[in-house]
């Protein structure tokens, strides 16, 4: 059984800086793409950031220049260095890693960012 568990989140006032982690626990598995997804109330899941096993990275329009994916392939961990954050930043964040194998998507619990003064 694969466990997916966030860190990281948090109250910050506008223009501050949160670091996300991931880390994945249980079986051992190569992860394909690793990505961060975020819900704010009312809205659908989107996606934030995501980043492949040779570390190409894909960015929403909307986090571009402020965030940074990162990833640990030996250790199955990724990171989202999120700065200048904005109020509409806020939103629940969700950790994503799909197996190379089975193409199967694991999910993370979420962890809240809350972006205010």
């Amino acid at each position: 059984q694969v466990q997916l568990v966030e860190s990281g989140g948090g109250l910050v006032q506008p223009g501050g800086s949160l670091r996300l982690s991931c880390a994945a626990s249980g079986s051992i598995f190569i992860v394909s793409t690793m990505g961060w997804y975020r819900q704010a109330p009312g809205n659908q899941r989107e996606l934030v950031a995501a980043i492949q096993r040779n570390g190409f990275t894909d960015y929403a329009d909307s986090v571009k220049g402020r965030f940074t994916i990162s990833r640990d392939n030996a250790k199955n961990q990724l990171i989202l260095q999120m700065n200048s954050l904005k109020p509409e930043d806020t939103a629940v964040y969700y950790c994503n890693m799909r197996s190379a194998t089975s193409a199967r998507d694991y999910w993370g619990q979420g962890t809240q960012v809350t972006v205010s003064s």
